[in-house]
């Protein structure tokens, strides 16, 4: 491919991998509002991109990358999530703005900057929403997780990883105190009124479903795979 991959091109790209991982599929309605652009720009950006054989598209099931796209996907993703590092534990900006700041530099950073960046800070395995960052060569740890509210009551748990980290999502759960690596049990699911009581240190707390169904949680320590290309 002898394209120009652009700023515009990396973001569409990253976006369908993030609900690629989450929903198995990125669907139109849901690229449009992640984006912030109209349902037909979607559509446009869909075709053009299929074309270059970035991108997959079937009707009603949705979009999904190839083994190309995925490969710029989680370039641009790797140099997005060291960036939040970057921003969280050099320049101690606030952990629920981090994610924002970082879009905007991770289509600046080269790869000689991001490698810099990942020796600088030790090899950092997780974003500081503790989502893994993918290594130079292209793997990505994948590591055996559910959501928080698929859990049923008295099973305890550990926080993993945020899927959602817009500034309003991270600002709930820094005030909720789920952040990655908080040990939680729950103790009721309550359908009717959609909220989980749950219980950190000692404390209960009640969170909504809709927070809950951001938030993945591990049973058993941080072992890791290697996702295999």
């Amino acid at each position: 491919m002898t394209e120009e991959v652009t700023n515009q091109t990396e973001e569409f790209l990253e976006s369908i991998y993030r609900l690629q991982e989450r929903d198995g599929a990125a669907r139109t309605s849901e690229l449009a509002k992640m984006l912030n652009i109209v349902p037909g720009t979607v559509t446009n950006t869909v075709e053009r991109l299929e074309k270059r054989g970035l991108i997959k598209h079937e009707a009603y099931r949705g979009v999904k990358l190839t083994k190309e796209g995925r490969a710029i996907a989680l370039q641009v993703l790797r140099k997005h999530r060291l960036s939040e590092r970057l921003l969280s534990d050099v320049l101690r900006m606030k952990w629920d703005r981090i994610h924002e700041a970082a879009c905007q530099l991770e289509h600046g950073v080269t790869e000689e900057v991001a490698d810099n960046i990942e020796k600088l800070l030790e090899q950092p395995q997780t974003c500081p929403h503790g989502n893994p960052i993918p290594t130079h060569a292209g793997e990505i740890a994948d590591e055996d997780t559910q959501l928080l509210l698929t859990l049923q009551p008295n099973e305890e748990v550990v926080i993993s990883n945020l899927v959602d980290e817009t500034p309003s999502t991270l600002t709930q759960i820094l005030k909720a105190g789920l952040k990655p690596q908080t040990r939680i049990k729950l103790l009721k699911k309550d359908s009717k009124k959609r909220i989980l009581e749950i219980q950190i240190s000692g404390t209960n707390r009640q969170i909504s479903f809709q927070l809950a169904s951001v938030i993945k949680v591990r049973k058993n320590g941080p072992t890791i795979k290697i996702e295999p290309e």
